[in-house]
């Protein structure tokens, strides 16, 4: 890792550790994010499946990363906070225990036992309404520019967020970045991530979400781990945290005082980031 963990962190003396953690390139992987940092001809290690989608495998991470998610569950509360719609999010089946509390659509839901809390969306939906553009303008903008060429889809988020998937390699040059400034005009934020382009409201933010998980259960320490834009909100509110060396944050060298950063990208950072996180709940507790 760049750097050390923290060995004392600032903690009242009661309520558990939290540990709140992005789930799609930082904890599991596609097939192809599993590759990350491999060299030419390398294969990654031996793969267990943890989504199926229409019959088919398409989320995995290795077998010491699964151990590792056990034991971290056993040791901490362990909260997955993800960009994923509650569907989505409900296809993944992590090792351990069920979490108790998970966050989807960027911080739109917070799931308390699989079941949402409503007054929660009711009070994210009034300050997006407040803070950014109607989100039908931001489709309506998205369905006017983009081309079958090289966008393969355009998808609506729990009525909260849009995002494309394209062919990354067919999006005409500097075209993300003309967005990305027509979108902030309107208070909605931008994110690609591997094949998809996230255009998320910036009062939508996972880290107000994990603050509330704090609130509820008195956490005394909060870990987090995230590899993209949408996952600063999440690093800045927690004690300590840590994102791989792949992704967004690591493209654009951002970091954080209490913020690390893994050695390993793909799937072997995953595993770097639950040896950490297992670490830092210990120093936590």
């Amino acid at each position: 890792m760049t750097n050390a963990r923290p060995d004392t962190l600032d903690r009242p003396a009661a309520g558990p550790v939290v540990a709140a953690c992005d789930l799609d390139r930082t904890l599991i992987y596609s097939r192809a994010a599993a590759r990350l940092g491999l060299g030419p001809g390398e294969e990654p290690p031996e793969l267990e499946c943890v989504e199926i989608y229409d019959g088919e495998p398409i989320s995995f991470l290795t077998g010491t990363s699964a151990a590792r998610i056990a034991e971290l569950a056993a040791r901490a509360l362990l909260v997955p906070t993800t960009t994923r719609t509650r569907e989505q999010y409900l296809r993944i089946a992590l090792p351990g225990p069920v979490p108790g509390y998970a966050i989807c659509a960027n911080g739109g839901h917070i799931l308390v036992d699989g079941r949402t809390d409503e007054d929660w969306h009711a009070g994210v939906c009034k300050r997006v309404a407040e803070e950014s553009a109607p989100l039908a303008e931001v489709v309506a903008h998205l369905e006017a520019v983009t081309d079958p060429l090289w966008t393969r889809k355009l998808r609506v988020a729990e009525d909260l967020f849009t995002y494309l998937v394209l062919e990354r390699d067919r999006v005409p040059a500097g075209l993300v970045e003309e967005l990305t400034g027509w979108a902030a005009e309107r208070g909605f934020g931008v994110s690609l991530q591997g094949r998809k382009l996230y255009f998320v409201p910036a009062a939508l933010t996972k880290g107000a979400a994990v603050d509330e998980v704090r609130t509820r259960t008195g956490a005394r320490t909060v870990l987090a781990a995230g590899d993209s834009l949408l996952d600063i909100e999440l690093l800045l509110a927690a004690d300590a945290g840590i994102r791989p060396a792949h992704g967004e944050l690591a493209d654009t060298d951002w970091t954080a005082p209490h913020v690390v950063a893994t050695r390993l990208a793909g799937v072997r950072a995953g595993e770097e980031i639950l040896a950490w996180l297992l670490d830092a709940a210990g120093a936590g507790a």
